[in-house]
Order: C-alpha cells, then structure tokens, then sequence
C-alpha cells in the first residue's frame, strides 16, 4: 500500500469515528432521538398527595348548601329553573349521583387528590371525593361518549428566563387543561347545574415554600354558554403530604 493511500485512509476512520462519537445514543443504535415526552419535559413536579385546604367559600364546599343558595354564580334565568327544581332524591333514583363530581366542580370539593403519571404522555388525577380519575392528555384525545370527567387535553406552560431576549434556563412553569365532552353535572352540590356545552379550563401550579412544604394551586375557569352569562372562576388550594397512608376514596353515594 502507497504511503499516500494509507494516510487518506487513517484521515477517513479518524473523521468517521469523531461522527459517530458526536451522534446521539439513540441514532447509533438505529433510532431518532426526538423531543422529551410530556414526563421528560415536566417543568414542575405535581405528583404526590394533596390535601384540599378550605380557606374560602367554606358554606358551600364543606357541606350541601340549601336549596337556592346561589350566591356569587353569574346564572342564566335557565340555570335558576333547573336549580330550583334540584331533587338528590331523584338523582339517585335515576342514578345521577354523582352530577357534583364531574370536572367542573371535583376540585372544589374537600379531601385528598392523588397525581402520577398514568404513562409517559397522560398524566393521572384521582380523587378521594366521588372515588373519580381524571386523565390529562398531551396531546390528541378521542372523546368517545360524554363522562364525569371528559375529555381533557394538558399543556405545560414554561416560565421564561433570562430577561428579553428570553437567555438562561426556565424558571418553571404551571400546567393548563382543557375540558369539554362533559355529561351534564353540578358546580355546586345543591343542584346548581353546568350543562355538556361547559368548557373548562384550569391551571395547575405548585409553590414551594421555604419551610419545606408544597402548595398546589389551582385556578378553574368555567364557560358555559346554556346557563352562565359569565366565565366562573374559582381558585383551590391543596397542601402536599409525605404519602396516601389516610388516603380513603368515598363513593357520590356515600360522600
């Protein structure tokens, strides 16, 4: 072999070495390396246990308010009739129970919340009030029939960084879920009805406080075109616990 030949030779394995050093993992071994699932690309952490903390509003999330008590909800003449007509002795006839635990109004309600990851792309919300699971999915849902809990379809907002020209690393970040396909449910428990037109959209954020303990926040907005005249925003607060040891799901009947 000419001198000349074995030095182009050694030139080509060195480059084509400091190629394949440079590709990601996952392309040497035959795959793309795409973007970050939903989990990988968490800007905050919302699993673990959450206790509701009722500091607001305690006459009608504390116990069934009386029968037109609708006090502070922008209601369409539509909604009052139906309200005024509310009947729990009907509903569990007919076995409409849990009408005050479908998506529009489970968060407002006290006790425990339990969130994890259901897999990669979908995160998990279960509910000790109602026994209810939400799912919120990142990315296209199929509705099917109307449900308790919908259709829900998240998105993580991130925080900016680093002034304006947005340089440096996110500062966190909340999460935003989109509801709609709903079976017709209650806001309040005495019957103050949202229709399966209702939209609902919530934020979820946590804040970390120096003492150690998390707080969750979260802002629901709901529109109802059928029988509000206005968007009925709520924000509920939940304190995180080190694990589900009290944890004790109660049915809509037995709630």
């Amino acid at each position: 072999m000419k001198p000349e030949r074995g030095r182009a030779l050694a030139c080509i394995a060195v480059v084509c070495c400091l190629a394949a050093a440079a590709q990601p993992s996952a392309q040497r071994q035959g795959g793309q390396a795409g973007p970050p699932s939903a989990r990988g690309a968490a800007p905050v952490d919302l699993t673990g246990v959450w206790v509701s903390i009722v500091t607001e509003d305690w006459r009608w999330r504390m116990r069934t308010p009386p029968k037109g008590d609708y006090a502070s909800l922008p209601l369409t003449d539509a909604a009052i009739k139906a309200a005024d007509n509310w009947d729990p002795a009907r509903d569990a006839a007919t076995g409409e129970q849990c009408r005050p635990f479908g998506a529009a109004g489970i968060m407002r309600l006290p006790g425990r919340v339990r969130i994890s990851w259901n897999d990669d792309s979908t995160l998990k919300v279960e509910t000790e009030a109602g026994t209810q699971t939400r799912l919120f999915a990142f990315g296209p849902v199929q509705a099917g029939e109307p449900s308790w809990q919908g259709a829900s379809t998240a998105a993580w907002q991130v925080a900016g960084g680093g002034g304006r020209r947005g340089g440096g690393p996110a500062r966190g970040g909340s999460l935003r879920v989109i509801t709609t396909n709903l079976r017709p449910g209650y806001l309040r428990r005495n019957g103050v009805p949202y229709s399966g037109n209702a939209r609902v959209t919530e934020y979820f954020n946590r804040v970390n406080e120096s003492n150690g303990d998390s707080w969750l926040i979260v802002t629901t907005m709901v529109e109802d075109p059928q029988y509000l005249n206005a968007r009925f925003v709520t924000s509920s607060h939940f304190k995180k616990v080190p694990d589900d040891s009290a944890w004790k799901p109660t049915s809509c009947a037995e709630y």
